[in-house]
């Protein structure tokens, strides 16, 4: 394979991606939970946002995994996987009242965003410029998602 990036930087990047995608997976899969599962005063606003929320992170997956796979690298697509690879952590258990869900998302949404800066300085250094359109995309996505969420907590 040769498309102008060095095995050794693409199996980097390729990584970093792996990181970024189970934390990616693993929010979707939160969001969706706290979606069917929240209650209280602000359920009809918190159930819409949710969807909107895990359908966007849901299309993010899909875009992750493809830049690992045309890097010439498998993707992780196990739970197993992902929980070695993500720093968020799942939501075991019975669902947390709202405003502790919207505050756990709001540490994921910060976490990705923490996840896809520490990619750069490899994508940079390997002039992956898809990649680094990627990780900007998603970090919009992200700090917005995180501040829309915060602003919810501000009494």
């Amino acid at each position: 394979m040769d498309i102008g990036i060095n095995e050794q930087d693409r199996q980097e990047i390729a990584h970093g991606l792996s990181r970024l995608l189970a934390d990616t997976y693993t929010l979707y899969l939160k969001t969706h939970n706290f979606h069917w599962n929240v209650t209280g005063p602000m359920f009809n606003t918190l159930h819409l946002m949710f969807e909107t929320q895990y359908n966007e992170l849901a299309l993010a997956v899909d875009a992750v995994a493809e830049r690992i796979r045309a890097l010439g690298h498998h993707a992780p697509g196990s739970y197993a996987d992902y929980a070695k690879l993500t720093a968020i952590p799942e939501a075991a258990g019975t669902p947390p009242k709202a405003e502790e869900m919207i505050r756990q998302l709001v540490d994921g949404h910060e976490t990705v965003c923490r996840t896809a800066r520490s990619i750069f300085a490899v994508v940079d250094r390997a002039g992956d410029e898809p990649s680094a359109d990627l990780l900007t995309q998603r970090l919009q996505v992200h700090e917005k998602t995180a501040w829309m969420l915060r602003s919810l907590l501000e009494k």
